[in-house]
C-alpha cells in the first residue's frame, strides 16, 4: 500500500503517506471479517484512489492532478498514471544516516527503516512494479545484516548500495520496456514475446504449461503497468507459488529460489539462466515443412499453431533474441497464408527452410560487423560512426539527445560484444530493443520524421531492422548555416577530456544536420582538423585569435 501511494503522490512525505496506508490496512482488517459491506466490494485500484482524492488540499501541491478525481475509472487510474514522473528532480537525493546511527536504527526500529526505503525507492521510481521493490528492500537488509557486523560499516554499505541501485535501475527500465510493448502491441504481441523468451529459459517444459505461465503473466503485467501494486503483487505471488510447486515441470535450477522467502522468489526466478536444452529434440523442418498436412493444421487453429511454432523454435534457440525469432515465426506465417491458398501448398513451401534463414543472415550480419568495427576502432570511433549514421536518418534530433542515444547504443555493444559468441545476439537485439522503444515512446509527443514513426509503430518484431535499413530523411530541410557553431573558445582548452570528446561530437552532430549528403572522407577531414586545431590553439598565447584563424 505504501508502495502504491508513494507511486502517485511522489511530492507528500512518509508521516502523510502512512496516514492513508493506515486507513486502507483497517479497511483489509474489516473487509476480512465482513466480506459483503459495500466499501469491500470494490476493485483495489479504486479504493487507492478514492482514498486519494478525499484528500483536502490535493490541488495545492499537485494541481491539474486533481482534476482526474472528476473522472470515472478506469479513465481516472489512466489519467493519475501520466501524472507520474519519471525522474522527479523535486526529491533530493537520497542521504543514508551514519553508519552508527543506522546500525542502531535497524536493531530498535526495523519496520520503520524499511518502511522508508520501500517510500523512498517508491516515489523515485514511480514504474517499478511492487514485487521488485519488496525484493530490494529485501536485499537492503541482507546488506544491513552483514555490514553492521563488518569492521567498516560505511565502506561495506556504500559497496551494496551501488549493487542495489545498479538492480533497481536494471529492473525498471525493464519493466518500463514491457510495459510500453503491452500498450503499444497489445496482448498478442506481448504473449508471443513471452512465451518465447519462456521457451528458452526452460526448454524441458511441455507447451501447455507455458502456455497457461504465458496467459497468467499477461494479467500480472497488465496490473502492474496499469499501477494497481497490490493486485500485482499477490497475482504475481500466486504465478510464483505455481511455479514453485512443479521445479520437475518447469527447471530444476528453481529449486534454491523457491526455498527463499516469498518476497525474493520472483526476482531470483528472474535471474535464473535458461535451462539446458533436451538432447534428443527432432528437427523441426520435418513437423513444419515436409510434413503434407501443415495447411490442415494451419487453418484449424492459426493462433494455437503459430503458439506451438514459437515455442517449439525457441526452446532449441536459446542463442537467437526474442525479436528474432519472432520475425522467423512471422515468416513462416506469411509464407503459410500464401502457400495454403494455392494447388500445391507442400511444393509452395518446400522451400521455407531457406526463407527464414534470410532473417537469421541479416541479424548476425549486423551483430558481427558491429562487434568487428568496434573491436578494431574502440568505442569514440565506433561512438562517431553511430552519430554519423543516425544523424542521418533523423536529423530533427537535438545534439544532446542524439548524444545520449549513441552512447547508449555504444554500451550495448561494449556490452554485448564482449560476451560468448552464443549470447551476443540475444544480448545484443535484446538491449537495442530497450533503447529504440525509449525513442519511440518519446517521439510519440513530438514525432521526429514519417521514418520514424513508421519503424516505431509498424511491427514491434521488425523495429531494429527497420532503424537500420532507414535512409537518409529525403524531406529534411537543413537551417541555414551559421558561423556562430565555430564559436571555439579558451574552454576547449581547460576542457576535461570527456567534455572535449562531448564537444567534438556535438559539432560532428550539428555539421551532419547542415549537410547531411557530407561523405566520410569529408567528415574525417573535418574531425582531424578539429583535433590538430585544439592541440595547436592552445599551446598559443593568444588562443581566441588561433581559434579564430583556424
Amino acid at each position: 500500500s505504501m508502495i502504491t501511494f508513494a507511486q502517485y503522490l511522489q511530492r507528500c512525505s512518509y508521516d502523510g503517506l502512512s496516514k492513508l496506508v493506515k486507513d486502507v490496512v483497517d479497511l483489509a482488517h474489516k473487509c476480512v471479517a465482513h466480506e459483503d459491506d459495500p466499501e469491500c466490494t470494490k476493485p483495489l485500484p479504486t479504493i487507492f484512489l478514492d482514498e486519494i482524492c478525499q484528500i483536502e488540499k490535493l490541488r495545492d501541491t499537485y494541481g491539474a492532478m486533481a482534476d482526474c478525481c472528476g473522472k470515472s475509472d478506469p479513465e481516472r487510474n489512466e489519467c493519475f498514471l501520466s501524472f507520474k514522473i519519471h525522474h522527479p528532480d523535486f526529491i533530493p537525493p537520497y542521504e543514508r544516516p551514519a553508519s552508527d546511527v543506522i546500525c542502531k536504527e535497524y536493531q530498535d526500529n526495523r519496520v520503520s527503516l524499511l518502511g522508508h526505503f520501500v517510500y523512498s525507492v517508491a516515489r523515485r521510481n514511480p514504474f517499478l512494479y511492487a514485487p521488485a521493490i519488496l525484493g530490494l528492500a529485501a536485499e537492503y537488509e541482507h546488506a544491513l545484516q552483514a555490514c553492521c557486523q563488518a569492521e567498516d560499516v560505511g565502506v561495506c554499505l556504500d559497496e551494496k548500495a551501488v549493487a542495489i541501485k545498479e538492480k533497481a535501475k536494471k529492473i525498471s527500465v525493464k519493466h518500463q520496456y514491457t510495459c510500453g510493448i503491452l500498450k503499444k502491441f497489445g496482448e498478442r504481441v506481448f504473449q508471443a514475446d513471452k512465451l518465447a523468451r519462456l521457451s528458452q529459459k526452460y526448454p524441458k517444459a511441455p507447451f501447455s504449461e507455458l502456455h497457461k505461465l504465458v496467459g497468467d503473466l499477461k494479467g500480472v503485467y497488465k496490473e502492474c503497468c496499469e499501477g494497481d501494486m497490490v493486485e500485482c503483487m499477490d497475482d504475481r505471488a500466486e504465478v510464483v507459488n505455481y511455479v514453485c510447486s512443479k521445479p520437475e515441470v518447469f527447471s530444476s535450477k528453481i529449486k534454491g529460489c523457491c526455498d527463499k522467502p516469498i518476497v525474493e522468489r520472483s526476482q531470483c526466478i528472474m535471474d535464473l539462466a535458461f535451462d539446458e536444452k533436451p538432447e534428443d529434440l527432432p528437427s523441426l523442418v520435418d513437423r513444419y515443412i515436409h510434413e503434407k498436412e501443415v495447411c490442415k493444421h494451419f487453418e484449424a487453429d492459426h493462433t494455437l499453431f503459430m503458439s506451438e511454432f514459437i515455442y517449439e523454435y525457441s526452446r532449441r534457440h536459446p542463442e537467437f533474441s526474442t525479436q528474432l525469432i519472432l520475425r522467423v515465426a512471422k515468416g513462416y506465417k506469411d509464407l503459410l497464408n500464401k502457400c495454403c491458398k494455392t494447388d500445391n501448398p507442400a511444393e509452395c513451401y518446400a522451400h521455407a527452410d531457406e526463407e527464414l534463414k534470410k532473417h537469421i543472415k541479416e541479424t548476425e550480419e549486423v551483430v558481427k560487423v558491429n562487434c568487428d568495427l568496434l573491436a578494431a576502432h574502440g568505442e569514440p570511433d565506433f561512438l562517431k560512426g553511430i552519430l554519423i549514421r543516425y544523424t542521418k536518418k533523423m536529423p530533427q534530433v537535438s545534439p544532446d539527445t542524439m548524444l545520449e542515444i549513441g552512447k547508449k547504443m555504444t554500451a550495448v555493444g561494449a556490452k554485448c560484444c564482449k560476451l560468448p559468441e552464443a549470447e551476443r545476439l540475444p544480448c545484443s537485439e535484446g538491449y537495442l530493443s530497450i533503447v529504440i522503444e525509449d525513442m519511440c515512446r518519446r517521439q510519440e509527443a513530438t514525432p521526429i520524421n514519417d521514418h520514424v514513426t513508421h519503424c516505431c509503430s509498424d511491427s514491434y518484431a521488425y523495429r531494429r531492422p527497420c532503424f537500420t535499413a532507414m535512409g537518409i530523411d529525403e524531406k529534411y530541410v537543413p537551417p541555414p548555416f551559421n558561423p556562430d557553431m565555430f564559436n571555439f573558445d579558451e574552454k576547449l582548452c581547460t576542457a576535461t577530456p570527456a567534455e572535449k570528446e562531448a564537444g567534438q561530437m556535438k559539432l560532428l552532430i550539428n555539421l551532419i544536420k547542415r549537410k547531411p549528403q557530407m561523405t566520410e572522407e569529408q567528415i574525417k577531414t573535418i574531425s582531424d582538423g578539429f583535433t590538430a586545431m585544439v592541440e595547436k590553439c592552445c599551446k598559443q598565447s593568444d588562443i581566441e585569435s588561433c581559434f579564430g584563424e583556424e
